[in-house]
């Protein structure tokens, strides 16, 4: 059975993030992931989640103060801010019982932004580690984020290899690879033992899962044949309200 796991920064995104939980939990769900979760009441958060007993997964390090922040991971001349965002997701996670923070890398480029990334990243390994929390990088396709660092699993399997901490790993998301490379089982399959956490939606419109090109009931069985058992994160933009678009969801948790 697959287990999904409703990603909060795109679903029910019309609705307070506690009643966002609750509203995951009532349509199925078997876990939430957000975002920002900087900006709420943690204590409603937090009742939320041991109301309905959803597990959190995991948050975002914050994009930055400035217009057109994208995350500051990798941005030379923004290290403190970076690690001032470190520390925050640290904090939160740990309040949420969360055990993943993608570290954001941002819009950067050169030899710099990879020296400042493998080096907060190293932070965060430090910083989390104690609390059983990994850290994710993500690749996101150019077409989308064209200036983002982080462009594809290959340069995030190198970075990996360079932050050579076992607590950072790779935020594998099957819309983004498609996107950009395709052949996403054979890829996962490669770098199935540096992956950190799985998300899906369709493409190439980043919509439902059972949308578009990619034949999610088959990527996942395949994914978890191959040893995966952690969940699957929709992280999907709604064609319309969000309880109205999960057709989907029972015929991929009876993967």
């Amino acid at each position: 059975m697959a287990k999904i796991s409703a990603n909060l920064g795109f679903l029910w995104t019309d609705v307070s993030l506690p009643d966002a939980i609750y509203m995951a939990h009532e349509h199925g769900f078997d876990a939430v992931e957000c975002h920002h979760p900087y900006a709420h009441d943690m204590n409603a958060v937090t009742n939320a989640l041991t109301d309905t007993g959803v597990p959190m997964l995991g948050l975002n390090t914050a994009f930055g103060t400035r217009v057109g922040d994208g995350g500051l991971c990798a941005v030379p001349d923004r290290i403190t801010e970076a690690r001032d965002s470190i520390v925050q997701a640290v904090e939160y996670a740990e309040i949420l019982g969360a055990k993943v923070i993608h570290a954001m890398a941002g819009d950067a480029n050169g030899a710099d932004a990879q020296t400042t990334f493998i080096e907060n990243l190293q932070y965060a390994s430090e910083r989390a580690k104690p609390l059983g929390i990994t850290i994710v990088i993500e690749p996101l396709n150019r077409f989308d984020k064209p200036n983002y660092f982080l462009k594809d699993s290959f340069q995030a399997e190198d970075i990996v290899g360079k932050v050579g901490c076992d607590n950072v790993k790779i935020m594998y998301d099957c819309y983004h690879t498609q996107r950009t490379e395709g052949n996403i089982l054979h890829r996962y399959d490669q770098i199935k033992h540096l992956v950190g956490h799985i998300q899906i939606a369709g493409s190439p419109n980043r919509n439902e899962p059972n949308r578009g090109e990619i034949h999610y009931a088959s990527v996942l069985a395949e994914m978890i044949k191959l040893g995966y058992d952690g969940y699957f994160g929709a992280e999907y933009i709604p064609k319309g309200k969000t309880a109205e678009t999960l057709d989907w969801l029972p015929a991929l948790q009876s993967v």
